[in-house]
């Protein structure tokens, strides 16, 4: 794999797009400016990699175009340090951008493909913060809770009680919640069982579904 100066180019103009766009956090911009995005992605699409679009990555997934990605880590509000939880790694791009912000990454994939697809490039980019997992996402991973911010980056059809329990105290969670299309939530642990929801942007993702799938064929 080769970061060329054109990419790196590609890249900066890129970031000055969603700078126009309205994220203006200068960490978030700094890691995307870091990562390049066209690693993630298979090489048929590399000429437009640094394009604000998603892109087909395989077993009916997505990466999300650069906007989303910035706004929602935006909004998670990154720490270092912080212990993150990610249903839904697909490329690996969001789990490294969460990575280069110092947060200590579990993310879930439930496609064992794809997981095993992600995993490897992971393992050859070097990212030993991330810890990724082959599991059913709606379950979240309790045995690791409470985390510090949780992300789930696909369309929830409805509020998922199982991982806002997974939240510690003054933690956050960014999930888009709808059926067809979604609102993109930030839902905060309060005090106890006491949650702030925040209403925000219309979005659109893939489904989040129950389960989890398996590469091997009968």
């Amino acid at each position: 794999m080769k970061d060329t100066y054109r990419h790196r180019g590609l890249r900066r103009m890129l970031i000055e797009s969603l700078r126009k766009k309205g994220i203006h956090n200068d960490q978030v911009l700094d890691a995307m400016t870091t990562i390049p995005r066209h690693f993630f992605i298979d090489k048929a699409f590399e000429e437009k990699a640094y394009q604000d679009i998603a892109f087909p990555i395989g077993n009916e997934q997505t990466i999300s175009q650069p906007y989303t990605v910035a706004l929602m880590t935006d909004l998670l509000q990154i720490e270092k340090r912080h212990k993150v939880l990610e249903i839904g790694t697909g490329s690996g791009y969001q789990a490294t951008i969460l990575a280069k912000l110092g947060a200590r990454v579990y993310t879930i994939e439930r496609q064992e493909e794809l997981f095993n697809r992600t995993q490897q490039l992971l393992s050859h980019l070097g990212y030993p913060q991330i810890r990724m997992y082959w599991r059913d996402g709606y379950k979240g991973l309790p045995e690791f809770a409470p985390f510090d911010r949780i992300i789930v980056t696909a369309g929830a059809p409805e509020y998922p009680e199982l991982l806002a329990q997974q939240l510690k105290e003054n933690g956050i969670m960014v999930v888009p919640i709808g059926k067809e299309e979604q609102t993109m939530h930030r839902i905060t642990r309060l005090e106890g069982n006491n949650f702030k929801d925040e209403t925000l942007v219309s979005c659109k993702f893939v489904p989040f579904l129950k389960g989890r799938v398996s590469s091997k064929t009968d």
